[in-house]
């Protein structure tokens, strides 16, 4: 019989809890186990001392046996000073998959055809295309510029002229009323205004 020293899942939804045990490698990871050595909580902080307990004392009877540690339970038993374990190699770590490779050789790509259509168009005749957008955006400026003088001059000829035409007709109505209607009027407003101001 294959026996080895792995863990064992317990805890509730995102909050696992991890025992330390020895168990037949044929049965299931949370299933029956034949000696329980420590516990392993991975939400305690790393310099926790109760983030790994283990019974140093049993796994070395079971390691003597000839149980096979886990790589997660080789690091514990490392770390505890038991059984020294060897570092391991990976160069392929971290380099990227296929697909990130694929999507970092087409960004390169765009990037260079960018690249020479901006040295293309830096290499092209400057004045085509520096007039081009000018000449666009200059009839708009200048047929706004050029109404807006005109409705400042529309706005400010209406009032004077309105002021022209009424000018003329109270001083038609001045020259008609005689001397003593005005002098009769003048009493009336200035009694209109006192009782206003009562």
């Amino acid at each position: 019989m294959a026996v080895s020293i792995r863990l064992s899942r317990g805890g509730s939804k995102k909050r696992p809890y991890y025992r330390i045990v020895v168990a037949d490698a044929r049965s299931p990871r949370d299933g029956n186990f034949i000696e329980r050595l420590g516990s392993y909580n991975p939400l305690l902080a790393k310099d926790d001392a109760n983030r790994v307990v283990l019974n140093v004392e049993r796994a070395k009877h079971w390691l003597g046996v000839g149980a096979q540690p886990t790589d997660r339970v080789a690091r514990f038993l490392d770390a505890a000073g038991v059984r020294e374990r060897a570092a391991r190699n990976n160069p392929n770590k971290g380099k990227p998959g296929e697909k990130a490779t694929d999507r970092l050789e087409e960004q390169q790509k765009k990037a260079a055809e960018a690249a020479e259509a901006a040295a293309a168009a830096a290499a092209a005749p400057a004045p085509e295309v520096v007039e081009e957008p000018v000449a666009e955006e200059a009839p708009a400026a200048e047929v706004a510029a050029e109404e807006a003088p005109a409705e400042q001059a529309q706005a400010e000829e209406a009032p004077a002229e309105a002021v022209a035409e009424e000018a003329p007709v109270e001083q038609a109505q001045a020259e008609e009323a005689p001397a003593a209607e005005q002098a009769d009027a003048a009493p009336d407003a200035v009694e209109e205004e006192k009782t206003a101001e009562a």
